[in-house]
């Protein structure tokens, strides 16, 4: 299939080398990684230079394999069991007000790695009981009892993608299940009622109007707060090609259209991604 050039709205500059290396090193000496690294997002420099990122816990192996995502799959080692603990300094050292913790999907783990988030939002809270913990979650397989022992330990955010529309999925996400995915984001607004939840999806990978409406639906219907819909870039040869490229007027009108829904907050745009800026359309939108 013949690769689609870039259009110019697709274009970025780079910050200083400098901006970044201090995020990096701070990372690197807690032997942690970030998903912005291993997903080569496009907003990677960006966000190093702001001091923010996207902290990757239970190790950088996956057990699933996507047909969009850059991770590297396989079968991964035991967790580190001192990484919350790493995970708390970075944040102290980078001094971080809000925080992003996401994961390679564990099938691996009997309870999917929720008990490393919870022993991991609880350190954070014990850097600065005021820091706003944002948690971006695997499907855990389903299991009821991993999602409360990650809401028990209450982050503000909780956070868990669909990245595409239902028709997409046995191609996109072939060891996902649309169903099970808005089961957990309805599970987390009926056992914390307060809770902020957020999803996110990309576009260009074959998806048409209809079904990206339909989808905005299901996903409020269920009480999502907030929705990020992005552009998908390939982030390998081998991932999934881009069917498209998605100019911004269009990301415009999926916004006033989830705004008219009544969703609390919508980022989108060709360079949003699920964590982009999670900060500031926490703080625009909260109640």
């Amino acid at each position: 299939m013949e690769t689609l050039k870039k259009p110019p709205w697709l274009k970025k500059r780079l910050p200083p080398v400098q901006d970044l290396e201090r995020v990096r090193v701070i990372l690197q000496r807690g032997e942690l990684h970030t998903v912005c690294e291993e997903a080569r997002c496009p907003n990677l420099g960006e966000c190093f230079s702001q001091g923010t990122a996207t902290i990757l816990i239970l190790g950088r192996i996956c057990t699933r394999d996507c047909g969009f995502c850059a991770v590297e799959r396989g079968i991964p080692s035991s967790p580190d069991k001192d990484e919350p603990e790493k995970v708390a300094e970075a944040v102290r050292q980078m001094g971080l007000q809000y925080v992003v913790l996401t994961s390679v999907t564990r099938d691996d783990l009997a309870d999917g790695g929720a008990s490393h988030y919870a022993k991991a939002i609880h350190l954070v809270r014990e850097v600065d009981p005021r820091i706003k913990i944002e948690v971006l979650i695997p499907d855990f397989r389903g299991q009821d009892s991993s999602l409360i022992q990650v809401l028990e330990a209450s982050p503000d955010v909780l956070n868990h993608n669909m990245e595409t529309v239902h028709r997409l999925y046995p191609e996109v996400r072939p060891q996902a299940d649309y169903a099970r995915s808005l089961h957990l984001l309805r599970r987390s607004k009926e056992e914390a009622p307060h809770l902020t939840t957020k999803s996110g999806f990309m576009l260009g990978l074959g998806e048409e109007r209809q079904e990206v409406r339909h989808l905005l639906e299901d996903l409020r219907t269920i009480g999502c707060d907030f929705v990020t819909i992005g552009q998908y870039l390939q982030p390998r040869p081998e991932r999934l090609p881009v069917k498209r490229y998605v100019p911004p007027e269009e990301f415009d009108e999926y916004k006033r259209i989830g705004e008219a829904m009544g969703f609390r907050g919508i980022a989108a745009g060709p360079f949003i991604r699920s964590s982009y800026h999670a900060s500031r359309l926490f703080e625009t939108h909260r109640r």
